[in-house]
């Protein structure tokens, strides 16, 4: 087990992806501080309408270029849109609640942004077409999103100022970019496939960035298929993923990330209610418990070569993607599995 894994937070911790399916954001703040004090994150709550989204949020930070909100999603426009000054208030709303609940906390603190390969595979130019089609548009919107997000931990510091920040970039177009997968509007097509030069490029300029800024930079996906390698060759100090989607081939990448002094933030909690076991267990839900999520956990820690207690130090438990999609009473169990599962790790 290498010794130069320096994250700001304690050996045994819990997050959370990001998503949330609260429409509050005091109650969505008081929650996440509640359940998961050891690393907390500024929770996103899609439910809330256009704006609130993943990439509306991303949208709401981009630095000189505008955007709007068509029939067809997300589109660069001349000017300032509606739905983007609403995304910029709805965020601001956050941080308000945010702000006034962790008065006086210390310690680390995530933010989560939809990464520039996801942008560009969900946002149209303005004569249609996604960015991802365009070099010169893809490589503006990642420099307007490492400038606007810059901004953003400026304002998150103002807020929390004990935060020590943790930045995670999601990802979950990224594998369908490598891949050439991405349809076009008509569906009849796919986007070419982008060298692996340029992804490493645009993404490394983010993430030095965040860097640069005095954070520690995670990616997160949830998709089959994440290159682990190229995103630590990218400057990712933090891989989050879904650990039900980890394939025997992925170990090596994982284990040479961890030697390389990288966290693991282990998605092993279910992101929404397990179905009903059915009269077996009176109808509650058959899922894990957090004896059973700590166990998993460690699992991988040790197909990755590296002795079991070691995995606190080196593995960080979350839920296995956002929680959005999940009814609030488990979004808050998931959480809490999460934190106790964590906590075996700690004791092992």
């Amino acid at each position: 087990m290498p010794n130069d894994i320096e994250v700001p937070w304690r050996p045994g911790s819990a997050t959370g992806v990001g998503s949330l399916p609260f429409s509050d954001p005091s109650e969505a703040a008081r929650v996440v501080l509640g359940e998961l004090p050891d690393l907390p994150h500024l929770p996103e709550l899609p439910g809330r309408g256009p704006g609130a989204d993943m990439v509306g949020r991303a949208c709401g930070l981009l630095v000189e270029l505008a955007v709007d909100l068509q029939p067809a999603g997300w589109r660069l426009t001349t000017g300032e849109g509606l739905d983007q000054g609403r995304g910029r208030s709805m965020l601001a709303q956050d941080l308000d609640a945010l702000e006034e609940l962790a008065q006086g906390y210390s310690g680390p603190l995530k933010v989560q942004v939809a990464g520039p390969w996801t942008l560009a595979a969900c946002v149209e130019r303005p004569r249609g077409g996604r960015v991802l089609g365009d070099p010169g548009a893809r490589r503006d919107i990642a420099q307007s999103l490492a400038e606007g997000l810059s901004g953003h931990l400026v304002e998150v510091r103002g807020r929390v100022p004990g935060a020590e920040l943790v930045v995670q970039l999601d990802e979950p177009s990224l594998p369908s970019v490598l891949a050439g997968s991405v349809p076009t509007a008509s569906g009849f097509s796919r986007y070419r496939t982008v060298e692996e030069y340029e992804v490493l490029e645009l993404l490394r300029g983010v993430l030095d960035r965040v860097a640069g800024d005095r954070a520690l930079p995670v990616v997160h996906s949830c998709a089959a298929g994440v290159p682990f390698d190229l995103l630590v060759r990218a400057g990712a100090r933090g891989l989050s993923f879904d650990l039900s989607r980890v394939r025997e081939r992925d170990l090596d990448a994982l284990g040479a990330a961890v030697d390389g002094g990288v966290a693991l933030l282990v998605g092993a909690v279910p992101a929404t209610r397990p179905a009903a076991a059915g009269a077996a267990t009176g109808g509650k839900s058959a899922g894990p418990s957090d004896s059973d999520v700590a166990r998993s956990v460690t699992v991988l820690w040790r197909r990755l070569g590296f002795a079991a207690d070691e995995a606190a130090r080196g593995c960080v438990v979350t839920p296995s993607c956002g929680l959005a999609g999940a009814d609030p009473a488990w979004a808050r169990t998931a959480m809490a599995l999460a934190r106790d599962a964590a906590a075996h790790l700690r004791t092992a």
